[in-house]
């Protein structure tokens, strides 16, 4: 597959192999109910992929450790890159891992930062079969006590949702990043329902699962709902061509902060923008300001 072809396929296509995706469908034919329950479990399953050549240098130059979060009781991996004091906090998107944003990383090392990231539950090096997004946002909070301070946090897709959750709950950075960011839970389980080829009648059971599962409504995780109360300088970075994350949701969470700046690119998708030049520089930048 060309990379072109690529960054026009959601990752979810590109990880979920056919039978799985061949399953979905034939579910929801036969029971929208199955279907969506056969959807909850696949949408809290992380998939994993091989290493890839980019990250190698922060995986072996990084200090790991692994740790049980407790408030959790989940496993996560810890990557200690570089010796400054001033600290980076990096968070990864769902099915990343803690190198994911290594070349972003290597730029901040090289701006005098250092930078601390981490495998998720279930995601990289870390244990476990299933994650969801209040296990990220408990883990940066346990990472910011344990090895903070950080002057900021960066997150990328579900990592930059758990992020602005981190803030509004208070986590006490001076500025925050996040790239390619979605707004609205419900929306999440429409489009990766959509991706599964199952239909919105299977999304809507599916999220009112989670709502029952978890024992509140999972849009108080949405990115625009967290921006509301996120007061420091926020930077939100977004493609036009992000097909995981469509861009309206940028501006949607950007409307709600207080004091959001976009950030908007052209050409580049969902994952190649962690390690443009451009949009490196570009937060380098609004970190020094």
């Amino acid at each position: 597959m060309t990379q072109e072809r690529k960054d026009k396929t959601p990752v979810q296509r590109l990880l979920v192999p056919s039978y799985i995706l061949y399953t979905g469908k034939i579910l929801t034919a036969i029971s929208p109910f199955l279907a969506s329950r056969f959807a909850a479990k696949l949408f809290l399953t992380p998939f994993s992929y091989n290493l890839p050549e980019r990250e190698k240098e922060m995986e072996e130059k990084s200090r790991q450790t692994r740790v049980t979060v407790p408030s959790i009781d989940r496993e996560i991996v810890i990557y200690e890159y570089g010796n400054s004091n001033r600290k980076i906090l990096l968070s990864h998107g769902w099915s990343g891992r803690g190198t994911q944003l290594s070349i972003m990383a290597k730029g901040l090392l090289k701006e005098g930062y250092s930078v601390v990231s981490f495998d998720a539950p279930a995601h990289g090096k870390a244990p476990g079969k299933m994650s969801m997004m209040p296990f990220f946002s408990e883990s940066i909070h346990y990472i910011n006590k344990n090895y903070g301070p950080f002057e900021a946090a960066i997150g990328h897709s579900l990592g930059g949702m758990a992020s602005l959750r981190a803030v509004k709950d208070g986590l006490d950075v001076q500025k925050l990043v996040i790239i390619g960011t979605a707004n609205s839970v419900t929306r999440i389980t429409r489009e990766f329902a959509q991706n599964m080829k199952m239909n919105e009648q299977v999304a809507r059971k599916m999220k009112k699962h989670f709502d029952k599962k978890f024992g509140e409504d999972m849009d108080n995780y949405s990115g625009a709902v967290s921006a509301e109360e996120v007061q420091i300088p926020t930077l939100v970075v977004h493609d036009e061509q992000d097909v995981d994350v469509q861009v309206d949701n940028a501006y949607q969470i950007n409307d709600k902060l207080q004091q959001g700046e976009l950030f908007i690119t052209k050409g580049l998708g969902h994952r190649r923008i962690l390690g443009n030049k451009e949009v490196i520089n570009k937060i380098v930048d609004f970190l020094s300001v």
